[in-house]
C-alpha cells in the first residue's frame, strides 16, 4: 500500500478523509513498514466498509490487517441500529468465532523437553486435526441444539471441561441469544461428528514457552512467569460457521436490494440489523458462538488429558479465550454518550481495558488478556487490553502476525517437509496430516509479529506482556 494515499496522524495511525460515498473516515493502524506491506485491497475495503449505513466514527483496520471477503481480516466497525445501522456476515467472517485460548501450566521448559516426543505425539493422537476431521464425539439432534444454546457451559456440565474456566471466557462461555432454530440442518449437519476437532488452515495446539516478560505487574496477574509453558488453542465453529455464513451471504445479498442499501462490493453484502434477515442471522451467529466455545473448551480438555498422563500432578488453568470474528452488542462512549453499538470484529480482538466489569479480578484490575498468535517457527504474544483501545477502535486490537502471502504463493516456496525438518532442528516439533497445509503455513507467509504488536502497543490498543515461542506444535 502507497502511504502517500493516507494521512499519517502519528507513527502509527493513518487516516482517510470520507469522500465519494463514504460516510466516516477509515483508520489504520501500523507503522510505514506495515503500511506499505499491506496489500492496496486493505485500504479499499476498509474504505468499502465506511459507506456501509448506521457506521459510526470510523472504520478501522488492525496492524495484521490484509484482504479479506468484503471486510479486511483485521477490520473492525460498529453500527447503531438507531441510525438505520446493518449488520454483515462478512463483516464476522466465515469461521464465526474463530478464537484463542491459552491455559497456564507450572511447568518448565526443561519439564516438557525431557518428554518432548512422546508429548507431540500423544497430543497428536489425541487432538484431531485435519480437513475434514471426525471427533470421538457424535451428538444427536437434541443434544446438538443444547450445545448451540448452551456452549461452554454445555461442554462443562457433559463432563468437557472444568466450572472454573467459564468466568476465563468470553461472554462466560455461552453467548445469550442463541437460536439453533436460525440454523439450517445442512449447517448442523456438517457439525454433528466435528466436536472436539481443530480443523485445517492456520489452526493449532500448541505447547509454549513463555520467552520473555515486558510488564512484570501484568504478567504476575496473569499468571505468568519467565520459562514457564502454557497450551494455546487456536480454532472457531469449524464447517457450522462456515455454512452459516455461506447461506446468509446469498440471503442478505437479496435483502440489501429490498432495503434499497447500496453496495460498493457485492461481498458486502448486508441488511438492516432489525430486519427478519438480520435478526436471524444474529441468532445463528450467536449459536455458532457458542458452538465455538464448547469446541475449544471440549480441546482444553483432551490437552489437560495428555497432559495428566505425562505429568500427573500438571493442573492446565485457563488464562483466557476470546474470540476475533463476531458480532458483539456492546456499550460504547461515543462523543460523550454512552450507545448501544453492534460491533463487527473480523480478524481483530476485543481488548477491554482495566477496570471493565466484565472482567473476573485479578484480570479487572490489569485488562483483559488479548491472545495473539504468529505462526510455526515465530513467537506468539500475550497482550492486555488498554482503556485508550476504547477511543482507538471500540476496544480492539490485532488477532494475530497477518498473512503476507496467500497459500498458493506459499505453496510455490516451500516444501511442507522442509519446513518440519529445519523447524525439528530449533527444537520445535511439527505434527501435521497434512504436508500441504504445513506449507501453507510457512512461518515465510506470515508478517513479522513482533512488528505487529509493537505497532499495537504504540498505537495505544494493547500492551505486550509476555512473548512466547513455541515448543510443540499440532496443525490441521
Amino acid at each position: 500500500m502507497d502511504p502517500s494515499l493516507l494521512t499519517q496522524l502519528d507513527a502509527t495511525s493513518w487516516r482517510v478523509e470520507p469522500y465519494g460515498k463514504m460516510r466516516v473516515p477509515a483508520v489504520i493502524y501500523g507503522d510505514e513498514a506495515l503500511i506499505r506491506g499491506m496489500d492496496d485491497k486493505v485500504l479499499l475495503q476498509a474504505t468499502n466498509v465506511a459507506t456501509l449505513p448506521g457506521i459510526v466514527t470510523a472504520s478501522y483496520a488492525m496492524p495484521d490487517a490484509h484482504w479479506g471477503y468484503g471486510f479486511p481480516i483485521g477490520g473492525v466497525a460498529a453500527f447503531d441500529p438507531a441510525q438505520g445501522g446493518v449488520i454483515s456476515a462478512g463483516g464476522v467472517g466465515f469461521d464465526i468465532s474463530c478464537g484463542v485460548r491459552t491455559m497456564l501450566t507450572d511447568l518448565s521448559v526443561i519439564d516438557v523437553q525431557r518428554l518432548q516426543k512422546s508429548l507431540a505425539d500423544s497430543l497428536y493422537r489425541d487432538i484431531p486435526a485435519g480437513l475434514g476431521s471426525k471427533g470421538a464425539i457424535s451428538l444427536d439432534a437434541a443434544a446438538l441444539d443444547a450445545m448451540l444454546r448452551g456452549g461452554a457451559a454445555w461442554a462443562v456440565e457433559n463432563g468437557w471441561g472444568e466450572m472454573r474456566d467459564l468466568e476465563r471466557i468470553e461472554e462466560g462461555g455461552r453467548m445469550n441469544g442463541a437460536k439453533p432454530e436460525n440454523v439450517s440442518e445442512q449447517a448442523k449437519a456438517r457439525q454433528r461428528d466435528e466436536m472436539g476437532t481443530l480443523g485445517s488452515g492456520n489452526h493449532y495446539l500448541e505447547v509454549q514457552a513463555v520467552a520473555e516478560i515486558f510488564d512484570e505487574a501484568t504478567a504476575k496477574a496473569f499468571g505468568l512467569a519467565q520459562g514457564q509453558t502454557l497450551v494455546t488453542i487456536h480454532c472457531g465453529s469449524r464447517g457450522l460457521g462456515h455454512q452459516i455464513g455461506t447461506e446468509f451471504l446469498k440471503e442478505m445479498l437479496i435483502g440489501a436490494k429490498e432495503a434499497g442499501i447500496e453496495l460498493p462490493d457485492r461481498e458486502l453484502a448486508c441488511v438492516p440489523i432489525h430486519s427478519e434477515i438480520g435478526e436471524n442471522y444474529l441468532g445463528a451467529m450467536r449459536a455458532a458462538i457458542n458452538c465455538a466455545f464448547a469446541n475449544r473448551e471440549i480441546l482444553g480438555h483432551y490437552a489437560r488429558r495428555v497432559f495428566q498422563h505425562f505429568f500427573p500432578e500438571c493442573d492446565l488453568r485457563l488464562l483466557f479465550d476470546v474470540s476475533h470474528n463476531t458480532c458483539k452488542v456492546e456499550n460504547h462512549s461515543v462523543d460523550g454518550k454512552t450507545r448501544e453499538l453492534f460491533v463487527h470484529r473480523k480478524g481483530a480482538t476485543r481488548a477491554l481495558g482495566p477496570g471493565h466489569p466484565s472482567l473476573p479480578e485479578p484480570l479487572r484490575s490489569v485488562g483483559q488478556p488479548v491472545l495473539i498468535g504468529g505462526s510455526m517457527g515465530t513467537g506468539s504474544y500475550v497482550l492486555a487490553g488498554l482503556l485508550t483501545s476504547e477511543t482507538k477502535a471500540f476496544s480492539s486490537a490485532c488477532h494475530g502476525a497477518g498473512r503476507a502471502l496467500s497459500r498458493h504463493a506459499a505453496l510455490q516456496l516451500w516444501s511442507g517437509r522442509k519446513i518440519v525438518d529445519d523447524l525439528a532442528a530449533e527444537g520445535i516439533l511439527i505434527r501435521s496430516p497434512s504436508s500441504r497445509g504445513v506449507a501453507e503455513e510457512a512461518p515465510g507467509a506470515y508478517k513479522d509479529v513482533d512488528a505487529v504488536v509493537r505497532a499495537s502497543e504504540q498505537a495505544g490498543l494493547a500492551k505486550r506482556v509476555a512473548r512466547l515461542r513455541p515448543l510443540i506444535c499440532i496443525k490441521g
